[in-house]
């Protein structure tokens, strides 16, 4: 959470979300059991999670010089929107990773293939049932947090905006995840440029610049301040992603919500694989990466042998350096001082979930 938010505003940020899900849940009640399972799958789908981007909204909101009125609905259910967003983006990720758990409990399409086979489905049926709940339940929040931003309580060029930036974000996402997607089935490696590309586009526009700029653009910024706001968030979205490589490559269990090493148990081709190839290790790396899949075993020897050839640091000096650069580009004079300081937050909140 971005600590800029005072108390209320993260209550009120809770509220929002839980009543929009408790929508949900309400208008699935009298359509079965199936129906009231998905609602509360997509639900929990949302649990725990750091409510990141709806702070985003709401205090890029303040910095630009919105009103801290408790009562402006409408900045509240776009910040429900960006959160349901990225919840839908997670979910349709697990999917795609065939993942069945999130933050160490089952996810959508775990829970799903649990209750497949409670009522005697086998193992491929079941997996059925489970991705075609987690595509549903994907699908539901995807619409959700369009229908919230189309029914806000703005003026009509104020939702022109909002939905472009919701649509923006969507493609841009839709299709660094496709890019990441490709680059782990080619035969041979992407070059670093794309793997860096990918990792903008999967995360930099929904999570940061989409936020950041709604926020801002409810709040009335000039076309300058969201022009410079929207470059510093492109280089605080690449450093994020590239903290969650990191993570997903050496973090803990409890950093990464699932099992540790789990990118390369998967072999994604990440920009940190990238920096390694480029390097004199990379026989000892790509023998090691070959065989991680095997256990944790394997695993902690592709972590040893990625370390040593430098590439660990090499990519946290590149976060570094995007970090650096979202700083600078904050210290336009086109934005307001306490614009200045959110990014700077923001910069320094990235800089403390280095593993």
């Amino acid at each position: 959470m971005i600590t800029l938010l005072d108390d209320d505003a993260r209550r009120r940020i809770d509220a929002a979300i839980d009543g929009a899900l408790e929508r949900l849940e309400r208008r699935a009640a009298p359509l079965g059991d199936g129906a009231r399972a998905l609602a509360a799958a997509t639900a929990a789908a949302t649990a725990d999670g750091k409510r990141l981007r709806p702070a985003l909204v709401v205090a890029a909101y303040r910095a630009f010089g919105g009103s801290s009125d408790a009562a402006d609905a409408a900045v509240w259910d776009v910040a429900v929107a960006l959160e349901l967003l990225h919840t839908a983006f997670v979910v349709h990720d697990d999917l795609i990773d065939r993942d069945l758990e999130r933050r160490g409990i089952p996810n959508v399409a775990g829970r799903f293939r649990t209750r497949a086979q409670a009522f005697g489905a086998s193992g491929d049926q079941a997996a059925t049932v489970g991705d075609a709940a987690a595509v549903l339940a994907g699908d539901l929040l995807l619409f959700e947090a369009s229908r919230l931003v189309a029914c806000a309580s703005v003026d009509a060029p104020t939702r022109v905006a909002l939905l472009q930036i919701i649509d923006d974000a969507i493609l841009v996402s839709a299709s660094g995840e496709l890019a990441d997607v490709e680059h782990a089935a080619r035969a041979d490696y992407p070059e670093t440029d794309a793997l860096l590309g990918a990792a903008h586009d999967k995360t930099a526009a929904y999570s940061f610049e989409a936020p950041l700029l709604a926020g801002a653009v409810m709040a009335g910024a000039t076309d300058a301040a969201r022009a410079q706001l929207s470059l510093a968030a492109a280089d605080l979205g690449l450093a994020f992603q590239l903290v969650d490589d990191l993570i997903g490559t050496f973090g803990s269990r409890r950093q990464a919500g699932r099992d540790p090493g789990a990118d390369l148990r998967e072999a994604k081709r990440t920009p940190l694989i990238a920096l390694a190839r480029d390097t004199a290790a990379w026989p000892r790396v790509s023998s090691a990466l070959a065989v991680a899949h095997t256990g944790p075993i394997a695993v902690r020897r592709a972590q040893r042998e990625l370390e040593a050839s430098g590439a660990r640091d090499d990519l946290v000096a590149l976060i570094h350096d995007r970090l650096s650069r979202a700083r600078s580009r904050a210290a336009s004079p086109s934005l307001p001082p306490a614009a200045v300081a959110l990014l700077a937050e923001v910069a320094n909140t990235i800089e403390g979930r280095i593993p």
